[in-house]
């Protein structure tokens, strides 16, 4: 799956995030960023790190495996898979998001 398919699925789901209150950046490494300000209304997206209150560092094969729930975010976190870097409560947040 490309950056652009995943930036698809963020924008299909972006409402989710409007709770957030947050600025989140995916860094899926040599594939790219995505960066999601959920402190507007509604939430943007874009492909520069403006300044993320949370990052999270996954390689978009296992970031797929997370959102289909072949990978527990716990265990990919456990086993190096996950990096987050930041705030942590942001991240346990999205998760429940993500979940929903």
């Amino acid at each position: 799956m490309s950056l652009d398919a995943v930036e698809e699925g963020f924008k299909e789901n972006l409402h989710k995030m409007e709770s957030l209150d947050a600025k989140v950046a995916y860094d899926f490494g040599d594939d790219g960023l995505i960066f999601i300000d959920a402190t507007v209304t509604p939430p943007t997206i874009s492909r520069e790190d403006e300044g993320a209150d949370c990052t999270l560092k996954i390689s978009i094969d296992n970031f797929i495996k997370l959102t289909d729930g072949d990978l527990d975010p716990i265990m990919a976190f456990t086993m190096g898979k996950l990096k987050v870097e930041g705030n942590m409560g942001i991240a346990m947040k999205l998760s429940s998001i993500m979940n929903d």
